[in-house]
């Protein structure tokens, strides 16, 4: 398919040993992580690869936030397959319930809650 993008989000495995998507796609694939030192933790999906041989520690590209950033490059080219391993991280959560409140707000949505 000519000028096909494909990207795929992986969040479903978060432990050493398990994985959900097959070592060959995770060679392939340009890859991206929300955190680095927590891939090399705990991210199956890389470590499993890394076991089989398929890659090494190096294959991980870059973290979310280097992307985001600019100073990491994203996906080069449009043929090409990205990746992105979610582990998720506890700020992922804070900044996707500040974009939620800040909606419902401007929205005049929601009830207020005392705590």
């Amino acid at each position: 398919m000519g000028g096909a993008r494909y990207h795929v989000i992986a969040v479903g495995a978060c432990r050493p040993t398990h994985r959900e998507t097959d070592p060959r796609l995770v060679a392939r694939a340009l890859v991206v992580a929300d955190s680095r030192a927590a891939a090399m933790q705990e991210a199956g999906d890389i470590l499993l690869a890394i076991e089989d041989g398929l890659i090494g520690p190096e294959h991980l590209h870059a973290e979310l936030g280097e992307v985001a950033g600019g100073t990491k490059t994203g996906r080069q080219y449009a043929e090409q397959v990205t990746l992105f391993k979610s582990l998720g991280l506890a700020i992922e959560d804070v900044v996707s319930a500040g974009l939620a409140y800040r909606r419902a707000m401007a929205a005049r949505r929601g009830v207020q809650v005392p705590v």
